[in-house]
């Protein structure tokens, strides 16, 4: 990479680092350290929910998703309003006004000590795992770039966000989010109109052939559950996983307890719940627009440079022949997109579409023959979904623009990856550490203590992201990772608000509610956004059978 690139990431680094220890002033007390001393704005509190999502996932598991499969992923989406809508009048106010550090807190208020202890439980594994996933998208750039070990790649971008999160708390990270998400929207709008400059052919016959790849397809009304993004799977699924996602999720939930009130908590969930959709969209249509460029401009057969390396060093011959036919049909592909874009009527179009799809399904069952040699040689998963974007960058986006775009995956990373280190720690250290190992003690123990859960949950997450980068789509990985847990503990929330169930009741839903969803999971086909409606839908049944008839009187 040239240095003027090297020279815009570093600089962003620099300043990030120094801003957040800058930012650390006020956070010698848990209440400054864990909510800011509910001091935040909403606009800061929203714009930190959205870089919090916003993550280096995102940037390269996403775009990647996008040239590779369309804007059919955004229909994960459509629940987001609606679940932002019943969190403005059921949990935020709720959590907002309970005096607690993490969600889990209130369920003990309501409840009993094991279902918040089980429950904040199955968050940190759900979290601790996601954020591996977070962290190997960075790792995946840098281990491309530098041909390093992906472990030290990881390290590369998981220690300094260590550092300044450890010292800075909520409020640094709040902040530091501002900052990183004007630099995510800058890159990715810069990186689109690079694409618009440089596609060889007109922005409508792009259109025409991303179309007829059916990349444009959004809307898919079919009811079936086992197919992953349908409108239906999005709606309903898609619904209980925001509702868990933002309603428990400590991330989350952590961010609006740091609101100044309840109304600009409510403010800053809305905010960014309808500005969510745009920019998914405008990720999709970067990864799009990669994928029309590849049409006219070769690609390698294996975006992946390592398991490239390996496969030309134990079967050369096999590979070089594999690249001469990869080579031809390539040629006769680029010819037929261009027969599409100067076709000049409706007949002519239609039959060059069909030329173009048949060229178009030979180069991809070459690339499958490459994907599975690659499979062979290396014995691990050759989904490359997650190198396309960084080839992309490093190959033809111009001088300083790569840079942009390298820091811009950086801010993205640091910006999901402190929140989730901050609310790991949070719930480590409310939930167990003062709960059950040492409920009095000073400010400074405690702090001293978040430091030290900081460290140790990053460790944990730079030793999953060695391992998540090789199981395909990091996006999906991390929606994965997430409805496997989300729905059972939207259950318990949801049985919170019922006046008639009880603790026992609660616990127990609980656990029946994973097993449910751990059977689902491991034993049909299911698409994985159902398992948060059935998990949820499973722990408020149990629950509510087994709670009887009395109430357990409300707090004040």
């Amino acid at each position: 990479m040239h240095w003027i690139n090297w020279l815009i990431v570093i600089a962003y680094l620099t300043y990030v680092v120094t801003d957040g220890v800058r930012k650390s002033k006020g956070t010698d007390t848990i209440a400054g350290y864990f909510t800011a001393n509910k001091s935040l704005p909403w606009w800061v509190v929203g714009l930190s929910v959205m870089a919090t999502q916003l993550s280096a996932v995102t940037m390269i598991g996403t775009t990647g998703q996008g040239a590779t499969d369309g804007l059919r992923f955004v229909q994960l989406y459509f629940g987001l309003p609606l679940a932002m809508v019943i969190l403005g009048v059921t949990l935020v106010p709720l959590l907002h006004g309970s005096g607690v550090y993490t969600a889990y807190e209130y369920l003990e208020q309501r409840f009993d000590a094991k279902t918040r202890s089980f429950t904040a439980f199955l968050f940190l594994l759900s979290r601790g795992m996601s954020v591996g996933t977070i962290m190997a998208a960075p790792g995946v750039v840098f281990s491309a770039v530098f041909g390093i070990p992906l472990v030290w790649a990881v390290a590369l971008i998981g220690v300094p966000t260590v550092i300044y999160t450890m010292i800075g708390g909520v409020q640094a990270v709040a902040w530091a989010d501002v900052k990183q998400m004007v630099l995510i929207v800058v890159s990715l709008v810069a990186i689109m109109c690079v694409l618009l400059m440089q596609m060889p052919t007109s922005p409508h016959d792009a259109l025409q052939i991303a179309g007829a790849t059916g990349r444009l397809k959004t809307f898919d009304f079919g009811f079936n559950i086992n197919e992953q993004y349908t409108f239906w799977s999005g709606v309903l699924g898609g619904t209980f996983l925001m509702l868990s996602y933002f309603g428990t999720d400590q991330s989350q939930v952590q961010r609006y307890l740091a609101a100044r009130s309840v109304d600009e908590a409510k403010t800053s969930l809305i905010v960014s719940a309808y500005w969510k959709i745009p920019l998914q969209a405008l990720v999709l249509c970067v990864g799009i627009s990669v994928f029309v460029y590849y049409q006219f401009v070769q690609p390698p057969l294996l975006y992946n440079p390592v398991h490239e390396q390996a496969v030309t060093a134990q079967r050369g011959a096999a590979y070089d022949e594999l690249q001469n036919e990869y080579a031809t049909a390539f040629t006769m592909r680029e010819a037929a997109a261009l027969e599409v874009s100067e076709a000049d009527d409706e007949v002519s179009t239609t039959a060059a579409m069909e030329i173009f799809l048949a060229r178009e399904g030979e180069v991809q069952a070459i690339r499958g023959r490459a994907l599975s040699m690659a499979e062979e040689v290396t014995g691990e998963s050759s989904r490359d979904v997650n190198y396309i974007i960084p080839h992309f960058v490093l190959n033809e986006l111009p001088l300083g623009l790569a840079g942009l775009f390298i820091a811009g995956i950086i801010a993205a990373a640091m910006s999901s990856i402190s929140s989730e280190l901050n609310s790991l720690a949070t719930t480590s250290v409310i939930d167990f550490y003062r709960r059950w190992v040492r409920p009095e003690a000073s400010d400074s123990h405690y702090l001293a203590v978040s430091r030290g859960a900081t460290a140790l949950w990053g460790l944990f997450a730079c030793v999953v992201a060695t391992y998540a980068a090789t199981l395909g789509s990091l996006i999906e990985v991390v929606n994965r990772f997430g409805s496997f847990f989300y729905g059972s503990i939207l259950g318990v929330f949801l049985l919170a608000m019922i006046p008639r169930a009880r603790g026992t009741g609660a616990f127990v839903g609980l656990l029946v509610g994973m097993t449910v969803v751990g059977f689902v999971n491991f034993g049909t086909d299911v698409a994985y956004l159902w398992q948060n409606v059935i998990g949820a839908g499973v722990v408020v049944v149990v629950g509510v059978a087994l709670s009887g008839s009395k109430r357990k009187p409300a707090l004040p």
